[in-house]
């Protein structure tokens, strides 16, 4: 990887704290496993990003957690490292919220079929899919990034996710945030 420059998402190993190298196949292959245990439930995809600008370099961390509503969750994280330190709060949350789209157009037509397919038969019963993108910044009057939120919030939606800032968007800020901190034990 070139300084500075980001990976090709689709090559980059996922892990989790059971396996540490996973393609996003096998990613997929398990968030289907995962639904096919209990298809009459409310499910939320969820993919979001944030970041830690250490001394030399800055640690993006993507978390994408399949949630099933009051019954537990399943979860992996996709961590990039970038050899130089981002300055910028625009570009730092901006290149977050490019690793949560890119990441979240893995999951193609094809493979949102497939999910929707798995609760469809339990619609009327009260099963529900959803996708969200989860982004790092607020809307409070005391957060550095609220004026980012409306620009990252349209991106996020103009791919068809659901947009979520904090404080409900754990996935980035609690899920993937835990990862950035301590880069080595994870990159």
């Amino acid at each position: 990887m070139k300084d500075g420059v980001l990976p090709d998402i689709a090559a980059s190993p996922f892990k989790n704290l059971s396996k540490s190298k996973m393609s996003f196949e096998e990613v997929f292959e398990h968030i289907i496993q995962f639904m096919k245990k209990e298809p009459n439930a409310n499910y939320r995809l969820i993919v979001g990003t944030d970041s830690q600008v250490h001394q030399r370099h800055t640690v993006f961390v993507t978390g994408v957690v399949i949630l099933r509503e009051g019954k537990g969750a399943w979860g992996c994280i996709l961590p990039i490292k970038i050899k130089r330190k981002y300055n910028s709060l625009h570009e730092k949350i901006s290149t977050e919220t490019s690793l949560t789209e890119q990441v979240a157009y893995l999951f193609d037509e094809e493979k949102k079929n497939q999910m929707i397919d798995i609760v469809l038969p339990y619609l009327y019963r009260g099963s529900s899919f959803t996708m969200e993108g989860h982004i790092d910044v607020g809307l409070s009057k005391k957060s550095l990034s609220r004026f980012l939120a409306s620009e990252m919030m349209a991106r996020v939606e103009s791919i068809g996710l659901e947009p979520v800032v904090k404080p409900e968007s754990f996935v980035a800020s609690g899920y993937a945030n835990r990862f950035t901190k301590y880069p080595e034990k994870y990159i």
